[in-house]
């Protein structure tokens, strides 16, 4: 098999819209089949794009948690609460933990008592912690706008707007269901 039937088979892997609608029909789902077939690429999408930005941070000697926890120290002044760092990245405190645990084991942040409140403490990038985000930052954002180079600056905005819209709909997969929703689909 050459490379070029190796993409084929990567798009044929995820459903097309003849298995969304075969899908849809089999169970007698009241369901826009598009609609399907586009969540189903997205999730595909956000799977690969998961397992690469883990490759891509892995050069650096990083996880992309543990990136993400520098960049938002370093945009903060270089000093949060634990409390404020899972807030800001969207994750419990007791992942915010581990990943304090390793970037401090490595040297990258620092612990200690609160400039605001001394009865809390506040983690710190250190100086080598800034000099990896700074030493990194050329290939990183080289890489990220190579990623997306195949599409215009128009074409960037629509997308960002479209992901914006999408985003805002993935608690349908953790939430409930609206009660609109549910009468539709019943």
């Amino acid at each position: 098999m050459n490379n070029n039937n190796k993409v084929t088979n990567d798009i044929d892997a995820i459903p097309s819209l003849v298995q969304s609608k075969r899908q849809i029909d089999r169970y007698n789902l009241d369901i826009d089949a598009q609609a399907i077939l586009v969540a189903s690429r997205l999730m595909a999408a956000g799977a690969k794009l998961g397992h690469a930005s883990e490759i891509h941070f892995s050069r650096f000697g990083l996880s992309t948690g543990r990136y993400r926890l520098l960049a938002d120290l370093e945009d903060n002044e270089g000093e949060e609460l634990p409390s404020q760092l899972a807030e800001h990245l969207g994750v419990t405190r007791a992942t915010v933990t581990g990943l304090i645990d390793i970037l401090e084991r490595d040297g990258l942040v620092s612990r200690r008592s609160s400039s605001d409140d001394g009865r809390q403490r506040s983690v710190i990038l250190t100086e080598e912690g800034a000099k990896k985000l700074r030493e990194m930052a050329p290939e990183h954002f080289a890489r990220l706008e190579a990623m997306v180079g195949l599409l215009n600056i128009e074409e960037r905005s629509v997308f960002l707007d479209l992901l914006g819209r999408v985003t805002q709909g993935i608690s349908a997969l953790t939430g409930e269901l609206g009660s609109e929703t549910k009468g539709k689909h019943q």
